[in-house]
């Protein structure tokens, strides 16, 4: 479960999505000092699926660090929803990431297969290499996990009927 405490907090962290405004994109920016305790995430406020992640609704992201459209390193967390497949897919840059909640199922390959999915609990860690398929699952919690790579960032799926902001 995840607490939520003040916006102004989140805000700091967020700073860098539009939904939570310049002014604390600015302050973030100024001091380039950021702090942020588990209880201090809300991702009721997080964007839906934004870029970096996988697009599937139900995916809330919230950037810590950058911006993930642009140049330069980025810091997002995700929240993916329980019962969440994730198909094959790859992204233009080189990312790392640890899982910080939840049990994370991750594999490699052009083709989902749940043999190769190796189950992360809370602290690992393991990388998305540029232009690598890489496929992902949830069990019956949400999971949380924490990605960092050098933007801009992107999204392409192996197979483009499977990507989900494709109208079907």
């Amino acid at each position: 479960m995840i607490v939520r405490a003040s916006i102004r907090p989140l805000m700091l962290a967020a700073g860098l999505a539009a939904s939570f405004g310049h002014a604390a994109q600015a302050q973030a920016d100024k001091t380039g000092e950021l702090r942020i305790a588990p209880t201090e995430f809300d991702f009721s406020s997080a964007a839906r699926a934004g870029t970096g992640t996988s697009g599937i609704g139900g995916i809330q992201t919230v950037v810590l660090k950058g911006d993930p459209n642009g140049p330069g390193l980025y810091t997002i967390m995700l929240r993916v929803p329980p019962h969440t497949r994730i198909a094959p897919h790859t992204h233009p840059d080189d990312r790392v990431a640890t899982v910080v909640r939840g049990l994370w199922n991750i594999g490699y390959g052009d083709r989902f297969d749940s043999t190769a999915l190796k189950p992360l609990p809370p602290g690992s860690f393991y990388t998305e290499p540029a232009g690598r398929a890489h496929f992902a699952e949830t069990g019956e919690t949400p999971v949380i996990v924490q990605i960092t790579g050098v933007g801009p960032s992107g999204l392409t799926y192996i197979d483009a009927a499977d990507d989900p902001r494709k109208a079907k």
